[in-house]
């Protein structure tokens, strides 16, 4: 389980298909090597993934990962390529500050950025969800869109739009998203079995 909240800004060192269309994926990550143990799972963009190896190259730190077929399929995660930018946030300990909202690392599909209006104190971006996931964003309800956590402004038809602080803008991929840019989305799990207990009725 992960918060949303973004604790690092990754890089990809690389990225080698594999057998049975698997993709082994490394990234650079400000982490201490010595705190991520084989197995662990980190959010890579609102991705859970596990580590399956780690090592240090000319001072920088890795760890790697492997993503397989569906998640390459439904994700953003088959894009990336050498240099690509990645939100990171490390599972949730007991005890943890829980800043952001539930997020499994569980991603449900792709939004796509419609407009990016930049204001004076934030940016406004307005993206477009699947529609059989529209109905799941509401105004005021939660999202995690590439692994951050975000608070939904307006809801019209599969159209939201939400508001991105500077430090936002600062510390996540976010400030490079533009028109046409694709998005992990993973809607709010409170949300999710809201409408399955509305539908078993």
């Amino acid at each position: 389980m992960f918060t949303g909240i973004v604790t690092d800004l990754g890089e990809v060192r690389s990225v080698k298909p594999r057998a049975d269309n698997l993709h082994r994926i490394t990234i650079y990550s400000r982490y201490p090597r010595a705190d991520i143990a084989q197995g662990a799972s980190i959010a890579c963009s609102g991705v859970c993934l596990t580590v399956v190896d780690t090592g240090e190259e000319d001072g920088r730190g890795w760890f790697a990962v492997d993503a397989a077929a569906e998640t390459l399929a439904i994700t953003g995660v088959g894009r990336w390529r050498h240099g690509s930018r990645v939100n990171l946030e490390r599972a949730l300990k007991v005890g943890d500050e829980l800043g952001g909202h539930i997020v499994s690392g569980h991603v449900d599909g792709l939004a796509t950025v419609i407009s990016r209006e930049d204001l004076t104190d934030m940016a406004r971006f307005v993206l477009r969800a699947p529609h059989a996931l529209a109905r799941f964003i509401a105004p005021k309800g939660s999202v995690a869109l590439d692994g951050v956590s975000l608070t939904v402004n307006t809801v019209d038809g599969d159209d939201f739009s939400v508001l991105i602080i500077p430090h936002t803008l600062g510390v996540t991929t976010f400030g490079a998203l533009a028109e046409g840019s694709d998005v992990n989305l993973e809607i709010d799990t409170m949300a999710r079995y809201a409408a399955r207990l509305m539908d078993s009725k």
